[in-house]
């Protein structure tokens, strides 16, 4: 099994091109099974989930082309569709789900296994599948399958309240609602920028859809999608996270394709712990304002608040800040795996429930410790690059999920970083 090696050299300098968004990808490619015409994806990320959403759609007979060295995705559903999604394959990723609509919608029934993921906590398919009855779905959890159909063959408009603002359970019914017969309101809906990405993509195909960005969404539904042609939005997570590399290690570095309003909340505590976020014609620029970085609390929350999936990173560079800080994530119930490892690299955390309380030290050390989750990986690496001597990271599959090229984009601004084969 590989292995990262970090080993503490300093500042940080140069550029780091952002890729598409890995969460807005994986919604869009099953949007493709809404049309029997073409969708290409441009600026796609080149990582595993997006190879194992490839394997899921081709599977349920979708034509996936990757060009351009994976960073155009070239789909067409225009054959027979299957319309069972094997557990084989649903497994490996929670992403997976996202198919289930889309086949309800155009074929009126779907068998689709129940998905896997990051071990960060509980994520229950009941808000997906209360959505989707409400349209008309019967849905029946039978030998670890969800099997579903439309009463009469096509699902229907309806009102849904959501009793919480779900990410998968807004791309699902959004997905599902555009082929619907009337319209669907989708109230307390996700806000995020891949929600918008997502609607703004079906809007190119002849979706009818209002809202998307505020917590009511309304779509129209109409009798048939076609072709389009769309470029994925920045990945939010990955422009954070290498924010904070020349925040942790000094120095000052460009993210190309960086925006301010995919990161606000971000940016807001960026700035009270001592970092200056700079707007530039190709990006953001980041770096220390001056001396040792300020303690800042931190509250997870949907956007637009601080981005759950950056949490452990944010964690890393709060380790050797100057004063106490305190974490409290309100998403999921199991993500701070990753404080024990940085605890073996010399830093004070104590958790309580959905609460860690982090006081600054001086030093971080490197250490031999194990990658729990895709962003507690990265987390790692971010803080081997501020600790005195080496840092081996082990279990970084997790890594190959969400971000492409780590090694290579980090080493470029400076960082003394290798992947190391398994032994």
């Amino acid at each position: 099994m590989d292995s990262i090696l970090v080993r503490g050299n300093g500042p940080l300098n140069g550029q780091i091109p952002i890729a598409g968004a890995k969460n807005a990808c994986l919604a869009l490619m099953p949007a493709t099974l809404l049309s029997d015409e073409p969708l290409t994806l441009t600026n796609a990320p080149r990582l595993s989930d997006i190879r194992t959403m490839t394997q899921l759609l081709q599977s349920l007979g979708a034509e996936v082309t990757s060009m351009q060295d994976g960073q155009v995705q070239a789909m067409s559903c225009h054959g027979s569709i299957n319309t069972r999604a094997e557990y084989d394959i649903v497994r490996k990723m929670r992403a997976s789900n996202l198919v289930l609509g889309p086949l309800l919608a155009r074929e009126g029934h779907a068998e689709v296994s129940l998905p896997g993921g990051c071990a960060i906590g509980a994520r229950p398919m009941d808000i997906h599948t209360d959505g989707l009855a409400k349209m008309g779905a019967e849905i029946d959890l039978r030998d670890g399958y969800l099997h579903a159909k439309a009463v009469g063959g096509k699902l229907k408009g309806a009102v849904i309240d959501f009793p919480f603002a779900s990410v998968g359970a807004t791309e699902n019914i959004l997905m599902a609602a555009t082929l619907a017969r009337g319209t669907t309101v989708i109230n307390n809906a996700a806000r995020e920028p891949e929600i918008v990405d997502l609607a703004t993509c079906l809007r190119a195909m002849g979706a009818q859809i209002e809202g998307d960005g505020t917590s009511t969404i309304t779509i129209q539904g109409v009798d048939r999608l076609h072709g389009a042609t769309h470029r994925v939005v920045t990945d939010r997570i990955e422009l954070g996270t290498y924010m904070l590399a020349p925040a942790i290690c000094g120095g000052e570095v460009e993210l190309l394709g960086g925006r301010i309003d995919l990161v606000g909340a971000f940016c807001e505590k960026l700035d009270a712990a001592g970092i200056s976020v700079e707007e530039t014609e190709k990006g953001l620029k980041v770096q220390r304002k001056n001396g040792r970085i300020r303690a800042v609390d931190v509250t997870t929350e949907p956007f637009p608040g601080f981005p759950t999936d950056l949490q452990a990173q944010m964690m890393a560079l709060l380790c050797t800040a100057e004063g106490t800080s305190v974490l409290e994530e309100k998403i999921f119930e199991n993500r701070f795996m990753h404080a024990p490892e940085l605890t073996r690299m010399g830093a004070s955390i104590e958790v309580h429930g959905g609460t860690a309380t982090v006081k600054g030290v001086d030093k971080l050390k490197g250490a031999p410790v194990m990658a729990t989750d895709l962003r507690a990986s990265v987390s790692l690496i971010l803080a081997g690059l501020a600790a005195e001597g080496e840092t081996r990271i082990a279990r970084v599959y997790h890594l190959d999920r969400g971000y492409e090229h780590v090694v290579r984009k980090l080493s470029g601004v400076g960082a003394n970083i290798e992947r190391v084969q398994g032994e």
